[in-house]
């Protein structure tokens, strides 16, 4: 019996930005009498899905975009014989799905560091369950990825995860709902080992792929102060303590090492934890900007944000600490209207974003966003094909709608032209040339235009095209730029690399 674990994807690159974990994070939780699984990454090849024999065990994992790939995949792996068992997050919010449409076996929700042997032994002795709920497990439980499995030079950026959760309620997220509102953080004991395991491999980008990698703000300590609540500040007080242990365990590695994460924006409200980032060389950040209007944050549940001016500066601040920002904006909030796209993209650039990502509003499965739309549609549900707007994933890509819900003001083209028109403003040569200077060397700079380019294609001509061709011409772009890219961000192996702190072995 082989295992088999694999990533779907309808389209493959070749080379990956950055290393999908779970991947490798199932495979050090496959136990070693089954052998080495075979993992499989459908964005740099698609699955021989001749290799795969009756007796076999293949592990999808699936979110809303590789919903219909995962699902094709199972049906096909059934048919041989193999054992079909489905996970991730979508599997989690929706397990039936895998079931009924793609001929699963079994399905896996929450969790799977630790279930997932289970699940095998119960394939082994003739027991197994069609549901298994893996939890949310504490961080003592977490398992570290199997990186010796990760063949060189295949992705530009790898990946290690330090805490999940994320004790926000954004509208339009389902992380705080799936991964839960408590975070669960790993010891830096725990992380630094594989990064350190990375550097060795020649990666020195590393995404830190966290729900949030701040966790605590300070005005949560406060508030819990104020409520006389000592067992909430003592327990925020340890979560804090242990990001600061982290980042500086991170200083301690080679200086070379770039690392990114993603956060919220209250981080720019806390200085001593941005200088403590810069000195740990996490250099990046996704930060959900989101809207740039109080109305807007206020209907996404985000009205901890700053808009207007107050943002612009709060934004300006990451900079001034080191910390490079990737802002991703939301259009087609009811409150948006046509001046709201320009009046984004004059806001990135004064504030001196990095990198931005400008998507449309889509209510995701597990967020209060979806439960709103899915009610609002009430028993006159729309259909394509057969198949409920509600279950849009379900629906060829091309036949799907560019907006979900309606719009006050705006139809969904115009929405959709306008968006479009913001990624070609603030991605023209000339605007990505200026913002390379936040980086030193030339050479940083070319690999900057390079991500650039790379990131508008992956994301904005195949997300917003409303044709086939463009979005064809979008993925071969795609390939070709990813091959220089790698070649800029990979570094050589450092194979003598000591863990900082620890003693060689005698």
């Amino acid at each position: 019996m082989r295992v088999y674990l694999v990533n779907p994807s309808d389209i493959a690159f070749g080379i990956g930005v950055i290393t999908p974990r779970w991947l490798y994070v199932l495979a050090a939780a496959t136990p070693l009498k089954y052998g080495d699984p075979i993992v499989v990454d459908e964005t740099l090849e698609s699955l021989d899905i001749e290799s795969v024999q009756p007796g076999d065990v293949v592990g999808l994992g699936i979110h809303t975009a590789n919903v219909q790939r995962g699902l094709e995949l199972g049906r096909k792996l059934r048919e041989r014989g193999a054992w079909v068992i489905f996970g991730g997050v979508h599997a989690s919010i929706y397990p039936n799905e895998p079931l009924e449409l793609g001929q699963a076996h079994a399905v896996v929700k929450g969790d799977g560091d630790v279930v997932w042997s289970q699940v095998l032994a119960d394939i082994e002795q003739g027991t197994l369950k069609q549901i298994y709920d893996g939890g949310r497990i504490g961080a003592e439980h977490f398992r570290q990825a199997r990186w010796d499995l990760l063949k060189p030079k295949q992705y530009m950026w790898a990946s290690v995860q330090t805490v999940r959760g994320c004790p926000k309620h954004c509208s339009f997220c389902s992380v705080w709902r799936t991964d839960g509102q408590q975070p669960r953080q790993r010891t830096a004991d725990a992380v630094i080992p594989e990064l350190v395991q990375l550097r060795r491999m020649g990666y020195r980008f590393i995404t830190l792929a966290d729900d949030n990698f701040y966790p605590v703000p300070l005005k949560d300590i406060e508030l819990a102060r104020k409520q006389n609540n000592h067992h909430k500040v003592e327990e925020l007080t340890q979560l804090r303590a242990e990001r600061f242990e982290l980042m500086e365990r991170l200083a301690l590695l080679p200086k070379d090492m770039v690392f990114f994460t993603q956060i919220t924006m209250e981080a720019a409200e806390d200085p001593e934890f941005l200088d403590a980032m810069r000195r740990a060389n996490i250099k990046g950040a996704l930060v959900g900007v989101e809207a740039v209007t109080a109305e807007g944050l206020k209907s996404i549940f985000k009205d901890f944000n700053l808009s207007g001016d107050n943002l612009v500066t709060q934004l300006q601040t990451f900079r001034k600490h080191g910390v490079h920002v990737l802002g991703s904006f939301i259009f087609g909030l009811s409150t948006d209207r046509p001046d709201t796209f320009a009046a984004t993209a004059d806001l990135a650039k004064k504030a001196e974003i990095a990198v931005a990502q400008f998507v449309m509003l889509t209510p995701f499965p597990g967020t209060v966003d979806f439960e709103k739309w899915e009610k609002s549609l009430g028993a006159d549900v729309p259909m394509i094909q057969g198949v409920p707007i509600t279950r849009y994933w379900l629906i060829p890509s091309h036949l799907r709608p560019k907006l979900y819900a309606p719009h006050p003001t705006m139809s969904p083209d115009e929405i959709r032209a306008r968006t479009q028109g913001v990624w070609d403003s603030f991605y023209e040569f000339s605007s990505i040339w200026k913002r390379s200077s936040c980086v030193k060397s030339f050479k940083s700079r070319i690999a900057f235009i390079f991500i650039s380019k790379l990131y508008r294609q992956m994301y904005a001509n195949t997300g917003i095209a409303t044709d086939s061709a463009r979005r064809k011409s979008a993925t071969q772009w795609s390939r070709w730029l990813v091959k220089p890219c790698r070649m800029l961000f990979q570094a050589k192996p450092m194979p003598d690399l000591a863990i900082p702190g620890h003693e060689p072995a005698a």
